[in-house]
């Protein structure tokens, strides 16, 4: 029965696709909401040019979760937030272990690896940049 749903692998990258955006939409809105304190929790990281970086990150986030949402350039997508996680775990997580409830790393690294999936699969075909591009 399961070896079928290999037909509708399109459905499975759609699932993830919303599952991921939405996480990321979110995320970055709340960045982009509140910007001078993702500037100061950056800053207390020890990041240079906090405030630059707030609005970075934020608008990574927010826009690249609305492109895994529609699916439209979700490889530069998938790619940017992979990087977003990589920073986010050496520079905050790491040192709280793996549980999520502890601060750690779990979350990020699926999050992580999803990032990393859509940037080597892109969006699938129940995207905008399929529908696109059989224009």
């Amino acid at each position: 029965m399961l070896n079928k749903l290999g037909k509708h692998g399109d459905v499975g990258y759609l699932i993830l696709r919303l599952a991921f955006g939405i996480i990321f939409l979110v995320h970055g809105w709340a960045k982009l909401a509140d910007l001078s304190g993702t500037a100061g929790f950056f800053s207390g990281l020890g990041i240079p040019a906090a405030m630059f970086f707030a609005v970075v990150v934020a608008l990574v986030e927010f826009l690249g979760g609305i492109s895994a949402i529609v699916g439209f350039l979700t490889r530069w997508a998938g790619l940017l937030i992979a990087i977003d996680m990589l920073v986010a775990f050496f520079l905050v997580h790491i040192s709280n272990g793996f549980y999520v409830n502890n601060g750690g790393f779990e979350f990020v690294l699926i999050l992580f690896g999803a990032a990393v999936f859509l940037m080597f699969n892109g969006a699938g075909k129940l995207s905008l940049a399929s529908k696109m591009s059989k224009r």
